[in-house]
């Protein structure tokens, strides 16, 4: 199982926010880039970075932070927050990006979002926010009425390879993974990576069990409730 250690930028600051929450957040630093290499030293090959300023205002702040991470790692780097047009998603994948996250813009306006995936297949993954069952956007600022699992299924339809899963009333608090929920997004025919509340090595162990693609660790890492060598210790296949 892919497991990515998560970099979210606020504030030009590296922080955690709590259930998505832009006035609980916790700062943790104001160098990314040393972030990441740490997570490389550590043993890590995937990287999710976000732009919460970015989420919030519908475009992406932090490129060059973004580009400085893949020039100074050789980490599989995706990023996501206030992408919403081709020229950024261009932008990001001519700079060395491996993948970008579409979030927002695949709720509000479905047709571009069939042609990005159409046009860049596995270099897209869409992000799906849910908060009480339904999918949240502009940052988890404002909750929709389209039901998050139906939303999921129709992403499939449109040709989404990867999508990238955040129950957010989990995010940050530590109180671990909703794996039943997980076990039936699994059953799409996508690569599911889960995200929001991964506070223990048995959240990884049990996504691992059920054959989940990823998982996105984030506070944990951070308040060293869990060392991500252990993280990627239990998130390997067994040979």
């Amino acid at each position: 199982m892919k497991i990515f250690p998560a970099i979210d930028l606020l504030d030009q600051k590296v922080v955690r926010l709590y259930q998505g929450d832009y006035q609980q957040k916790e700062v943790f630093g104001d160098d990314p880039v040393a972030f990441a290499q740490a997570f490389e030293q550590a043993g890590a090959n995937y990287l999710h970075l976000v732009d919460l300023d970015g989420a919030k205002a519908g475009k992406l702040h932090y490129f060059e932070t973004a580009q400085k991470i893949v020039e100074n790692t050789n980490l599989f780097v995706e990023v996501g927050g206030g992408i919403r047009d081709e020229a950024t998603i261009k932008h990001c994948l001519s700079a060395g990006v491996d993948r970008v996250i579409l979030g927002t813009i695949a709720q509000k306006n479905p047709v571009f979002t069939q042609a990005m995936l159409k046009k860049y297949r596995n270099k897209i993954a869409i992000g799906v926010d849910a908060k009480d069952g339904k999918v949240a956007v502009e940052g988890w600022l404002e909750k929709t009425a389209t039901d998050a699992f139906d939303f999921c299924q129709q992403l499939v339809v449109w040709g989404a390879e990867t999508i990238i899963f955040t129950e957010i009333a989990r995010d940050g608090t530590g109180e671990g993974i909703n794996l039943p929920l997980y076990q039936k997004l699994n059953q799409l025919e996508a690569e599911i990576v889960a995200s929001g509340g991964v506070a223990s090595l048995n959240d990884i162990e049990g996504l691992k069990q059920l054959g989940i693609s990823g998982a996105i660790v984030g506070k944990s890492l951070y308040n060293e409730k869990l060392k991500l060598e252990d993280v990627l210790a239990a998130g390997r296949e067994e040979h």
